[in-house]
């Protein structure tokens, strides 16, 4: 059975930093793209970066040079690492396999094509 976990979420000050994980179970992760999503209150669910199978990176402009995203296809895992938080980065968390139709990781991220949600995992940021 297909499943992604997040975990690593919590209460995080402004400028400190935390690392999520996304970790993959029922398929070989290192085959797929993954990417981080977020959904903050009131607003619609946005892509934050995104990770080919082979590497290949992309960044939402809100988050570039703050956050990393890298993978470990030997733990069937992705991280998500982010330094220098800001409150309007304040969201649910969820990682997501690609689906099947997709060309680029910034149109995964961009145009949100997932096939697969993990539950997602709660970020905030704040004093």
């Amino acid at each position: 059975q297909l499943q992604l976990v997040e975990s690593g979420g919590g209460l995080v000050q402004p400028g400190d930093s935390l690392r999520l994980s996304c970790r993959a179970s029922g398929f070989t992760l290192g085959y797929y793209a993954i990417g981080w999503f977020r959904q903050a209150p009131g607003k619609e669910r946005e892509g934050v970066s995104c990770i080919s199978h082979d590497g290949n990176i992309y960044y939402a402009d809100s988050v570039k040079g703050r956050f990393t995203i890298s993978r470990d296809n030997a733990k069937n895992t992705v991280y998500l690492q982010m330094n220098s938080p800001k409150p309007e980065d304040t969201a649910v968390y969820y990682c997501g396999k690609e689906s099947w139709d997709i060309t680029t990781v910034q149109d995964m991220c961009d145009r949100i094509m997932i096939g697969s949600w993990g539950q997602g995992t709660q970020v905030t940021v704040s004093s």
